[in-house]
């Protein structure tokens, strides 16, 4: 079931290539591929179907979502360059940390944090704000959390946590903090 709304994601990012950016069918299926993200997860643990593949799948479906993104709103909205800039060093930050995960584990590590799961929410509501808010304000509020989620990643993957529970993940650094006095 929760693979199945994971595919949703899927199917709505790739019918969103076909949509006019900011017309109704664009957001409906842009909310559905939000929504989508925001409950696969919950579903799988609630069903008890929790799975190395559906953690992977979640991601790469996360990937295709935020590329249509880019490829459909960088050309209508005007993005400073310095934000181009935070958001390529982002990319850079996140690549180095799948890169930093398969060379200490020999798979595809991505860590399903707290911040990772805030940065999502904040990356779903921003084009729903854009009517709203200034780009250039909400994009430092988005950057910024997404900054820090990128790097607290990295941080956990290079101590060798590579879990993608959060509060093993936190208990785990708890157990070394304990262990080091």
């Amino acid at each position: 079931m929760a693979n199945s709304i994971t595919g949703i994601r899927i199917v709505c990012s790739i019918a969103l290539l076909f949509c006019p950016v900011f017309s109704p069918v664009f957001y409906v299926l842009y909310i559905i591929a939000g929504v989508s993200d925001m409950i696969d997860g919950a579903v799988a643990r609630k069903t008890g179907t929790v799975s190395e593949f559906g953690s992977k799948f979640d991601t790469a479906a996360d990937f295709v979502l935020v590329v249509v993104c880019l490829i459909k709103l960088i050309p209508v909205i005007h993005v400073p360059i310095w934000l181009i800039i935070w958001i390529i060093v982002i990319a850079v930050i996140k690549a180095i940390n799948l890169l930093s995960g398969y060379v200490m584990r020999k798979e595809m590590v991505a860590l399903h944090t707290v911040m990772n799961k805030v940065t999502g929410i904040l990356l779903i509501v921003l084009p729903l704000t854009l009517t709203f808010f200034d780009l250039k304000y909400s994009g430092v509020f988005v950057s910024a959390a997404a900054t820090f989620a990128a790097i607290h990643e990295g941080h956990l993957i290079r101590i060798g946590t590579g879990n993608n529970d959060p509060a093993k993940v936190m208990k785990k650094m708890s157990y070394r903090k304990d262990k080091k006095k």
